[in-house]
């Protein structure tokens, strides 16, 4: 992978054996613009194309999520409850939930760092007693849960037994959150996404968890730009 200008953006330059053509996409959840091209396409056609584009990739970006960054009087939720950033003074470096405010004191450029610290342990908390709740109900075990911030799943499950999850799933609405956990715990008991894995997630969540595959190709990106500057 290479990095050009394309329109005055940076672009990610691809070569993939696969590819047939020329393609340009832009990743809604990183941003990033990708420009993927066959093997032994010439690079200066590629670029020259992808120049022609220039007025989609410009509107594409425009269409991207706000980035809303981890400062003082910013509000995301938490759980479904919406949370402000409160700056205080002081040295402590640990946060403080107040009610609806999350308390910070401590070094001013160390806040987002600090804050992304304490959603990660949130969310680790909230999804392994979830996860413990739906393997009761599945009759399954499972060996870890982890958390973490990959830009394309919600959820994984290992045939070890451990499940991870984005914690970003914290940001999302309960109803979306747990149904991403029924889906994982579901894949302890079926390793594939055929119709009786699809029957038991709907019936360990007990409802039909469509709406919240649909609700997170929708929105799910958006939840990758809180905590960003940019």
């Amino acid at each position: 992978m290479s990095l050009a200008q394309v329109g005055g953006a940076e672009v990610e330059i691809v070569r993939h054996p696969r590819a047939r053509r020329c393609t340009l996409s832009i990743d809604p959840a990183s941003g990033r613009a990708r420009l993927v091209l066959p093997r032994r396409a010439a690079l200066s056609t590629a670029l020259a194309w992808a120049e022609g584009k220039a007025g989609w990739l410009a509107e594409q970006r425009a269409a991207l999520p706000l980035a809303r960054p981890f400062v003082p009087g910013a509000t995301f939720s938490v759980a479904d409850a919406a949370v402000t950033l409160v700056r205080e003074e002081g040295r402590r470096r640990a946060l403080v939930r107040d009610g609806d405010r999350l308390l910070i004191a401590g070094p001013e450029e160390t806040i987002a760092r600090r804050v992304e610290a304490w959603l990660r342990a949130e969310a680790l908390a909230l999804l392994t007693a979830e996860t413990a709740e739906f393997a009761v109900k599945a009759g399954v075990t499972v060996a870890q849960v982890g958390i973490g911030d990959p830009r394309r799943r919600w959820g994984s499950c290992a045939s070890s037994g451990i499940i991870r999850y984005s914690w970003r799933l914290l940001l999302a609405p309960g109803w979306v959150r747990r149904a991403t956990v029924a889906h994982e715990v579901a894949h302890r008991v079926h390793m594939n996404h055929g119709a009786q894995f699809h029957a038991l997630v709907a019936t360990l969540l007990g409802e039909d968890p469509t709406p919240a595959r649909l609700w997170l190709r929708e929105h799910g990106a958006a939840l990758h730009w809180v905590g960003r500057a940019s």
